[in-house]
């Protein structure tokens, strides 16, 4: 949800980042007030809700904690736009301009009428931060102001797995190219290897969404259904050594093949080599720097955590209709599920030692 933008200066933000000092435009877009305090209503499930901004002049707004609000970048001339009889702020005690404000020498505003953009000095424009407000043209009194949308925000960015990580990683024999030729060649009568290990022998490259998923899927063939744990990891490392570059699509083989590869070296005893891969696949919930989304996104990840979807109603319909192969598919999805709960030490509802059980049932069943 997206408050309606004021005619001036301003910037967006979401409204759980307010803070007191900070000088919100009121909804009706005209006027500005300084808030006081900020306080933060949670739902029932303890999940931030509702922002709770008391104004220095009295009143408070309430506003929804996912909504973007526009903060004025001049405060003053923000708050002389509006006049006594300008439309509700929507909080009781919202403040109005005051009478008594010191004249800086700047010619005075008319209160705006409708949704007219307020007229301008002429001697030009306020300053205006760059990328959010510029000016579109001048005339000898008036100048008119274009609002340009915000620029979308690149991911941050993140280094690569430390040297120290890496160690202890081995390191591919040969080309990407070759590994999975090995992987091909020790299993030459699986169709499922065949198929794509041809379509990556033309080359791989780890900007491609859809050859990470090949890789991905080769990595799981190896050890699912055939058993190889070797192959399986020389396959995953390809991807496993790969950092979270802000592409969720592309982040989700690199992370299936990390939960793989983590419960395969616990079986293998490899335990310090499967820290690190655990360690590489919690890595992007560290990124968020903002503290407001940090608390609700980890709350979100918790939470799905606790209740993850196990197809638990596809598999049993798969099996009211005998139909042996949808049924296998659908497990191959539990399975990837209870993976990434392996790679997480567990959840509040689910233990490591449940974890593990369920896992080996389901691999039992998806090699019969």
């Amino acid at each position: 949800m997206t408050h309606p933008p004021a005619s001036r200066n301003y910037s967006e933000q979401q409204a759980g980042s307010l803070r007191a000092g900070d000088h919100l435009i009121l909804p009706d877009g005209n006027r500005s007030a300084e808030i006081h305090r900020v306080d933060v209503e949670a739902d029932d499930f303890g999940t931030p809700a509702m922002v709770l901004a008391t104004l220095s002049g009295g009143g408070v707004l309430r506003i929804a904690a996912g909504s973007t609000i526009r903060v004025t970048d001049d405060a003053e001339s923000g708050t002389a736009a509006a006049s006594d009889d300008a439309p509700g702020a929507g909080a009781a005690g919202a403040p109005s301009p005051s009478d008594d404000a010191p004249d800086d020498g700047a010619p005075e505003l008319p209160a705006p009428s409708g949704d007219a953009a307020p007229e301008l000095p002429a001697s030009g424009p306020s300053p205006e931060p760059e990328g959010e407000v510029t000016d579109a043209a001048e005339s000898d009194n008036t100048a008119a102001a274009v609002v340009v949308p915000p620029q979308p925000v690149a991911p941050p960015a993140v280094g690569g797995p430390s040297d120290a990580d890496l160690a202890l990683i081995p390191v591919p024999d040969g080309t990407p190219e070759s590994v999975v030729a090995a992987a091909a060649e020790a299993h030459q009568g699986a169709v499922g290897v065949l198929l794509l290990s041809e379509r990556l022998a033309k080359g791989i490259n780890t900007k491609s969404g859809s050859c990470l998923k090949d890789l991905s899927d080769l990595a799981h063939e190896l050890f699912i259904t055939l058993k190889d744990a070797d192959n399986a990891l020389a396959v995953a490392d390809l991807l496993n050594v790969l950092p979270f570059d802000g592409n969720p699509d592309r982040w989700a083989s690199v992370e299936s093949t990390l939960a793989l590869s983590s419960y395969i070296c616990r079986q293998l005893g490899q335990d310090q080599r499967a820290g690190i891969y655990e360690k590489f696949l919690r890595a992007p919930e560290a990124m968020e720097t903002d503290p407001f989304k940090a608390r609700i996104n980890a709350k979100v990840r918790q939470r799905s955590l606790n209740e993850p979807n196990l197809y638990d109603k596809e598999i049993f319909r798969s099996i009211d209709n005998a139909n042996p192969d949808a049924e296998r598919e659908w497990r191959l999805l539990r399975l990837e599920a209870l993976l990434f709960l392996r790679a997480h030490g567990g959840s509040e509802t689910v233990g490591t030692a449940e974890l593990e059980r369920r896992i080996g049932n389901e691999l039992e069943s998806v090699r019969a």
